[in-house]
């Protein structure tokens, strides 16, 4: 995206990238419109999934590239998407410190794809993901004695990898991967808390520049609305960096007088 080139340093920071579900629930007649799996209702629901490539220095959400999944049309899977916004990044000049993804992504030809552009990445693992331990056999990462600081393995197909153990709950454990074997389990930690925002970007690109909102059938309408939510975003971003405000403080800055003056002189009364 154009308008993202001034706000990033292609050689420091690292690259995010993960899909979002923008609900269209009760939609039969929207063009683009699937379904697709959401996290925020924990189910299968009627949406248009976008898939965002994001720059970030630990401070700053800068969507620099992004397609709409819609395999029906194009033919192209979220990995075809993938790779090419991979392609792109490097072709533009992007060299980050390091590319993160979902296990979703973490098939054998992303890893290889990102480990020749860019050189580290991270990511996590299923839990039936092969890999050898002590080339005694490739078995399920779930089944290997890891360690919360990192233990070596061999990914089928791939070659050394680091996983971590990570128990975010007492039922739930991640296992954290990177091709970097020499990283210490505190700067994973920090990797990983830069992944989050993604999660927060998406939540700010539906509450604050309404990305969800347009209702038009059109395919073309959908398109542009998507892209001028992204763009509002943009701005809306860079706002509140140089003036050290949330984006909630800025959205509401603009009715706060509004709110004002009708309190003060209310048109209506009920």
């Amino acid at each position: 995206m154009a308008k993202a080139q001034e706000q990033v340093e292609l050689k420091q920071g690292i690259l995010l990238i993960d899909d979002s579900t923008l609900d269209k629930l009760y939609s039969r007649d929207i063009e683009l419109v699937t379904r697709h799996w959401s996290g925020k209702h924990k189910r299968v629901v009627q949406g248009i999934n976008l898939v965002t490539l994001l720059w970030t220095d630990g401070e700053r959400y800068i969507p620099v590239d992004y397609r709409i999944y819609h395999k029906k049309q194009d033919g192209l899977t979220k990995n075809d998407h993938f790779q090419a916004m991979m392609e792109q990044a490097y072709a533009r000049g992007f060299r980050p410190e390091c590319v993160c993804f979902d296990s979703w992504y973490a098939g054998l030809k992303n890893l290889k794809l990102v480990s020749r552009l860019f050189g580290r990445w991270l990511t996590r693992l299923p839990a039936d993901r092969l890999v050898n331990p002590d080339r005694s056999g490739n078995q399920p990462v779930a089944s290997v004695p890891l360690v919360a600081t990192g233990t070596s393995v061999h990914l089928k197909g791939f070659g050394l990898i680091k996983v971590f153990k990570i128990g975010v709950t007492e039922n739930h454990i991640e296992y954290w991967a990177t091709n970097d074997l020499a990283m210490t389990d505190l700067a994973r930690l920090k990797l990983a808390e830069w992944v989050w925002m993604i999660e927060t970007y998406h939540r700010g690109i539906k509450q604050f520049c309404g990305i969800e909102r347009c209702q038009a059938r059109s395919e073309t309408a959908q398109r542009n609305h998507i892209e001028l939510a992204l763009r509002a975003f943009l701005r809306l971003e860079f706002h509140c960096f140089v003036k050290g405000i949330s984006w909630f403080e800025a959205k509401t800055a603009i009715i706060r007088q509004a709110v004002r003056a009708y309190l003060a002189q209310p048109s209506y009364v009920f």
